[in-house]
């Protein structure tokens, strides 16, 4: 597990624009991210860390879909040069060097990086990957394994921070996310002892039902609810790729006659959520309501804020 104590990034934009080269460096941790437009290529691999030992990352588009290349080798300039070249590359737009400070980084060490981050796209499943197959991690120590696993631990704190968003992992196992409030007592007698809250959407026309709690600020649809079976909004709307992402990661099952959420998904609105189980543009706020007070989430939100103004009057 990702460890959610407070830490410092330092972003260094190295030509002074935020969609040009930059570097990416945590406090107390060995690693490097330098990121790099493919137009800057050029530049890019005069420094100093494009001569090291690492894993990379190669974006763009491919038929108008994101996607995604993981590599490693012992010298990313090089590797990078024989990308830039190849006929099968092309789509890629931005690439992503992760190394370590003094080249610290061996094969086997660069060999065991790759293939967890390839399992982890994968499952995650937010960004399809131009990779063929899926490498084996080479043999390390027991030591090693620790040392990269921390490694990543860390890495999956930097590439957020970057714009790289492929793996956020917001699905999280079924029955993971326990709804907190009993629904034999009213809603404001359990607030205080139970943050969180819990809500339920209807689509009466075709009889769907999901359940979703508010949990440290994420909005977390349940496993088992229902979900529109297909997309029925406009091709390439805002929230049609994250639909498709969520039946190519495997959080939602559908036979076309029916869908539901076989794992719990954390979204990052009530209107995010909405959208996907309509299958179309919803207003999020007024489609879920509060399970105890059937509220809608819009007039509990409300509340919320009142009762923290009156916190402060008091104070």
């Amino acid at each position: 597990m990702i460890d959610t104590k407070g830490r410092s990034l330092e972003l260094f934009y190295i030509d002074g624009h935020p969609d040009g080269m930059i570097t990416a460096e945590l406090f107390n941790w060995t690693g490097h991210v330098f990121v790099t437009p493919r137009t800057r290529l050029a530049e890019a691999l005069k420094r100093t860390e494009a001569g090291y030992a690492g894993v990379y990352l190669l974006l763009g588009e491919k038929d108008g879909v994101d996607c995604a290349y993981i590599g490693e080798a012992e010298d990313l300039g090089v590797r990078l040069k024989q990308h830039a070249a190849a006929s099968d590359k092309d789509w890629w737009e931005t690439a992503v060097l992760i190394s370590a400070s003094a080249n610290r980084l061996n094969k086997a060490h660069v060999k065991y990086l790759e293939s967890r981050l390839i399992v982890m796209a994968r499952e995650i499943g937010h960004t399809p990957l131009h990779n063929g197959n899926s490498p084996k991690p080479p043999g390390l120590t027991e030591a090693d394994i620790a040392k990269m696993e921390a490694f990543l631990a860390s890495l999956m704190v930097v590439l957020p921070a970057i714009r790289v968003d492929m793996f956020i992992q917001r699905s999280r196992p079924a029955g993971s996310t326990v709804s907190s409030i009993s629904r034999e007592t009213p809603y404001f007698e359990n607030s205080k002892s139970n943050p969180e809250a819990e809500f339920l959407l209807k689509y009466p026309k075709y009889g769907i039902q999901a359940n979703a709690v508010l949990r440290e600020g994420e909005f977390i649809v349940l496993a088992g609810s229902q979900l529109y079976p297909h997309w029925q909004g406009k091709e390439g709307a805002n929230y049609h790729s994250l639909y498709e992402e969520l039946l190519r990661g495997g959080v939602v099952k559908s036979d076309e006659q029916s869908a539901v959420f076989i794992k719990d998904y954390a979204f990052a609105s009530p209107s995010a959520a909405a959208t996907i189980i309509y299958g179309r543009s919803a207003n999020g706020p007024e489609s879920w309501r509060e399970i105890n007070s059937d509220i809608t989430y819009k007039e509990w939100e409300v509340r919320q804020l009142d009762a923290v103004t009156e916190e402060n009057t008091d104070d």
